[in-house]
């Protein structure tokens, strides 16, 4: 049984490992073919030069992220084939027991992980980003970041893999209930904490000063009902030159704009992504998704609490025996294999709540046809790829491609203009 088992997971993940690969592979020759050519669309928005860089960034990304699946996929075979983690876990046994060698196992994988991961992620950001004049952080920030980041991962997690281990092994058969319920509530007060106590320590979060803009975005704020605890400008150019806006928190949340943003944007066009990320918030785009996260740990934890005592499953990798430890190790690096065909269903979730909020943008901003004008220049700064293949789209892309937007935003203006007059 144990043989097939393995046999079973490795036609899954070498599946996926096909899959997103060929993806990828279309997705490069899909840019590749377009060249520099703007878009009919975007002629006379968008330069010839920022469309040719605009290719190559989406080139060399492509192929860094065909590197990184291939490393990624090697890491985790590895990890689960190579006897190491059985060794690992025989070793931490000799020393430790119980709640102790499932917290040090868990967290020594973590940091292996980590570590393999850290020549991607050091050429991606000294490397790739810097190569199109993306990177802004210098290497003691860098080392900074990673030093303030293991901090806050072992102050939060290994507290947290205690209280795991405690509901495992002391509250009976249903056990992965009780741990569903306190990394529910967990998850929701970490959203309270994290914009206070946690992305300070990485930022620094000024309020938006007095002027015509926080005026235009308080006002905004106010008619659409939408209660905030304020304006704040994030000082996101120490590290990158990458544009963007955001809302953090669940009742009341902060108003977040990158510096970057705030000195390329007009009035008007900030004003629409306000409103654009106010829609996400009034039309509870953020409470679905926190609802579908929960479901989706409800469902991992009952499948782990269904697998956690399956002798063969262990056999498989390498282990004698079932332990936590393992179950958890396996899972966590081998249930993507699994889980990789919902990608799609996510993906286009998040598409239609992007088509929803920009409608709410149009219906709710001063100037309706501004927040176009902003993505086009969100698209030029962050040098989005402009001919994406839409395959790709369709498993990958969280938000819809720029072409497609603009045209949705000028069907609900046009829709709004039509609702509008007399």
């Amino acid at each position: 049984m144990s043989t097939l088992v393995l046999q079973v997971f490795l036609a899954f993940f070498l599946s996926r490992l096909a899959l997103e690969s060929a993806l990828l592979l279309l997705n490069l020759r899909h840019a590749a073919a377009a060249g520099t050519e703007v878009p009919l669309p975007l002629r006379g928005r968008v330069t010839s030069d920022t469309a040719a860089r605009s290719r190559d960034y989406a080139l060399a990304k492509g192929r860094f992220s065909l590197f990184t699946l291939a490393w990624d996929s090697a890491v985790r075979l590895a990890l689960l084939l190579s006897g190491l983690l059985p060794w690992l876990d025989r070793t931490l046994g000799e020393a430790l027991g119980g709640a102790s060698r499932f917290v040090a196992f868990l967290v020594v994988l973590s940091a292996l992980e980590a570590l393999l991961s850290l020549p991607l992620s050091l050429y991606g950001t000294f490397g790739l980003e810097a190569r199109f004049g993306f990177n802004r952080t210098s290497w003691r920030t860098w080392v900074a970041d990673q030093l303030k980041s293991v901090a806050v991962a072992l102050l939060l997690g290994v507290p947290l893999l205690y209280a795991a281990w405690l509901f495992m092994s002391a509250s009976g058969r249903y056990w992965w209930l009780w741990l569903w319920a306190f990394l529910a509530l967990l998850q929701v007060l970490l959203l309270w904490v994290y914009p206070a106590l946690i992305a300070p320590l990485f930022n620094k979060f000024s309020p938006l000063p007095e002027g015509e803009l926080r005026s235009r975005l308080e006002g905004l704020a106010r008619a659409t009902g939408f209660r905030t605890r304020g304006l704040f400008v994030m000082d996101a150019s120490r590290r990158s030159a990458h544009s963007n806006a955001y809302f953090m928190g669940v009742v009341r949340p902060r108003i977040v704009l990158f510096d970057i943003f705030l000195s390329s944007m007009s009035v008007d066009e900030a004003e629409a992504v306000l409103a654009h990320e106010i829609g996400h918030f009034r039309l509870r785009h953020l409470q679905r998704r926190l609802l579908f996260g929960t479901a989706a740990l409800l469902a991992g934890l009952w499948i782990l609490s269904l697998l956690a005592r399956w002798p063969p499953l262990f056999q498989a990798f390498g282990f004698p025996a079932p332990s936590w430890q393992a179950a958890v190790a396996i899972l966590s690096l081998g249930g993507g294999a699994f889980t990789f065909f919902l990608a799609p269903l996510a993906a286009w979730t998040s598409r239609r709540h992007e088509y929803a909020a920009d409608r709410y943008s149009v219906g709710h901003a001063r100037a309706p046809k501004a927040l176009a004008s902003a993505l086009v220049k969100l698209s030029g700064e962050n040098l989005s790829n402009l001919h994406p293949h839409p395959w790709f789209i369709a498993w990958h892309y969280s938000h819809p491609p720029l072409l497609d937007r603009l045209r949705a935003l000028e069907e609900s203006a046009r829709l709004l203009g039509a609702v509008s007059r007399p």
